[in-house]
């Protein structure tokens, strides 16, 4: 019979899912994924909103103390909300202790500046040269 199929099922193709191709983009959105939370930045410190930069530099926690300065004026050593006194005598600890002391000041955008100076201040007379301000990275073109 002209134009029949020789395979008996009407000359009908059927569909068939590719799952080569799928897995590569699984693969694909795993890989990205991945890579995006390894580049977010960690903190030690309170949460709070950071100011923009747009030189800002990639900085590496680890090892570091994480002093908040927040909207409200309050300080807090990593998650620990603290008194100046305490900020003063765990400064002093730190430094005693600490072969490579490492001090990263964690701002909110809405704090005084002369807060965050009394903390650099502070850091600097103890005699802790490794003090780093974190902020958030301004997108490109802003």
């Amino acid at each position: 019979m002209a134009g029949s199929s020789s395979r008996g099922d009407g000359g009908k193709k059927r569909a068939r899912i590719e799952v080569i191709p799928l897995i590569d983009v699984i693969f694909f959105l795993l890989a990205t994924f991945i890579l995006f939370t390894l580049s977010l930045n960690k903190s030690n410190g309170l949460k709070v909103e950071l100011p923009a930069s747009q030189t800002a530099e990639v900085r590496d926690p680890a090892g570091a103390v994480t002093i908040t300065v927040t909207a409200e004026g309050t300080l807090a050593w990593n998650q620990d909300p603290i008194t100046l006194n305490e900020f003063l005598d765990r400064l002093r600890a730190y430094k005693s202790t600490s072969d490579n002391p490492k001090i990263l000041i964690n701002g909110d955008k809405n704090s005084y500046f002369s807060q965050a100076i009394y903390v650099f201040d502070e850091v600097r007379k103890i005699g802790i040269n490794k003090v780093l301000i974190e902020t958030r990275v301004l997108p490109a073109g802003t």
